[in-house]
């Protein structure tokens, strides 16, 4: 028999590459909820989910009667909803905690009625943004590390107060309930129809739009970037694991580059000739981060197999696609930092 498989949030960018490789592993019944408000009901998407006879339900999690659209039953849930982006933090802080606090305190209590056999919440990485900077903690870091928010004024840091709600909230409903519950933190995920509010996106967008020079933006700041499909295949792994119950995994990549190095590296794909300028990064933008993925490894068989080089061909080909067939960006885009401005109580200002 199949296994019941729901995907909340599952058309988003990481949701649809779960779907995806849940789909070409067959053996589950696979169902995705999404609201589609980042237009995330794309050609990718739809090919996907008719190729599959995947099962697609529009619904407004955020919402408690947007559950009354499921199943009374199924043995996967993956919760994978989120509002997301630096810029949405920075512009809508409100916005951000309403709709992911919605999120996953609705989620919470529908599990009360579903009772799935397993749950995973998908966390991030920012939920330790400030510990690594503030505290010195080592780096490549693993799952101990202590979580912190450098200051709760700050509009940057709304996303990760979300995220470490979420992973508090589904640990106690999980044990409280019986349910197998697990957590995986995502490390600077990207790969093809990853949108447009992160900083890979960001760059191929502006050598695309003719930047020149072209500005590195925090070009001394480190991280590890994972490519979509490996995190995808580590997120099953994690949710299907014997020994993953109330359990934390970083799924990333522990090889760490300097973002003026991956500017470079993009440039070069995209034949840009023309000079560098090095620049301020976002307020609140951590100089160092890379994950220590040894838990993962041992406990899970995780193993990131697509390098960086090949993951930014895949990318830089699938988003100069995009541009070169008249598409526009419907949500994100790039906003430089030098058009925010941070008043003495933390609030940020567009300017």
């Amino acid at each position: 028999m199949k296994r019941r498989v729901l995907l909340l949030g599952g058309a988003g960018f990481i949701g649809y590459y779960i779907a995806k490789y849940l789909a070409e592993s067959g053996g589950y019944e696979i169902t995705v909820a999404d609201d589609f408000s980042s237009g995330s009901r794309d050609h990718d998407f739809t090919a996907l989910c008719d190729g599959y006879g995947i099962n697609v339900i529009c619904a407004d999690l955020s919402k408690r009667n947007g559950f009354s659209l499921f199943a009374a039953r199924y043995d996967d849930v993956y919760v994978l909803a989120s509002v997301v982006g630096v810029n949405r933090c920075i512009e809508a802080p409100e916005e951000v905690i309403r709709v992911n606090s919605g999120i996953i305190l609705n989620t919470a209590e529908w599990l009360r009625a579903v009772k799935p056999s397993r749950v995973l919440f998908a966390s991030s990485s920012e939920n330790y943004a400030a510990t690594t900077d503030a505290f010195h903690w080592p780096v490549p870091t693993d799952e101990t590390v202590p979580l912190c928010i450098a200051d709760t004024r700050h509009p940057r840091f709304t996303y990760a107060v979300t995220k470490i709600l979420g992973e508090a909230a589904f640990f106690a409903y999980g044990k409280r309930l019986g349910i197998h519950t697990t957590a995986v933190r995502y490390q600077n995920i990207y790969g093809p129809r990853m949108g447009f509010k992160h900083a890979i996106p960001h760059i191929i967008e502006r050598i695309y739009g003719g930047e020149n020079p072209l500005k590195i933006y925090g070009a001394d700041q480190t991280r590890a970037f994972c490519f979509c499909t490996d995190a995808a295949k580590g997120t099953v792994l994690a949710l299907e694991s014997d020994v993953s119950d109330q359990q934390i995994y970083h799924i990333g990549n522990n090889d760490e580059i300097t973002i003026g190095t991956l500017t470079r590296a993009i440039g070069m794909i995209m034949g840009y000739a023309g000079p560098y300028e090095n620049a301020p990064t976002y307020p609140g933008s951590v100089s160092r981060r890379c994950p220590d993925i040894l838990k993962a490894k041992n406990e899970l068989a995780y193993m990131p197999q697509i390098s960086l080089e090949n993951g930014l061909w895949q990318t830089v080909l699938w988003y100069r696609s995009f541009f070169d067939t008249g598409n526009v960006i419907a949500m994100g885009g790039f906003k430089p930092p030098e058009s925010l401005n941070f008043s003495s109580n933390k609030e940020a200002v567009l300017l």
